[in-house]
């Protein structure tokens, strides 16, 4: 049986949200938290600034006939470089691929050896900047096997219209990943 219980604590800049699993009254119970920064577009330094309006450029070139929901991604990697990705649908679906994957994959092909210190996302419909969104379980997988992979954490960017999110590492967002 597995009994699942969500508490949130809000503040201004701090989402704290606790998962508590209990199995069975015979097995280890173990709790997992997971620690959300918010803040509004406005606060973002310089650089994470860039990282998103590039991240918005990406998303308007995603080729998204059939959801009309356009992601871009940007992997800032740790020598300053930037890829870009952006979601890729097909009609022959789940062929397509997420702007994560793209993004994170572009940078694994062409910087081998150049670590990812932080992924921004962002989503646009008709044009305008939405609400945060946050990676699919294959990306979080994904995500997680680059953070561990370079032995060192991705910061997690989610940026929407007047809000963005960060989480410290994909660790976060993927507590049981499959090995």
């Amino acid at each position: 049986m597995l009994d699942v219980k969500l508490f949130f604590l809000q503040t201004e800049t701090i989402k704290l949200l606790s998962l508590s699993y209990h199995k069975s009254m015979f097995m280890e119970s173990y709790e997992i938290k997971t620690v959300v920064h918010k803040m509004r577009t406005e606060e973002l330094t310089d650089e994470a600034q860039r990282w998103m309006a590039l991240a918005t450029a990406a998303a308007t070139k995603a080729y998204a006939p059939y959801s009309h929901f356009h992601v871009g991604a940007v992997a800032a990697l740790s020598d300053g470089t930037v890829v870009t990705g952006n979601n890729q649908e097909n009609a022959a679906c789940p062929s397509g691929l997420c702007a994560e994957r793209v993004a994170l994959f572009s940078a694994g092909a062409a910087y081998p050896d150049t670590a990812v210190k932080a992924l921004t996302l962002v989503a646009v419909k008709d044009g305008v900047v939405q609400d945060t969104i946050s990676p699919c379980g294959a990306c979080r997988q994904v995500l997680l096997e680059t953070e561990r992979r370079q032995r060192r954490p991705i910061m997690i960017m989610l940026c929407g219209k007047s809000e963005v999110r960060t989480i410290d590492s994909a660790e976060q967002l993927l507590p049981e990943p499959f090995y």
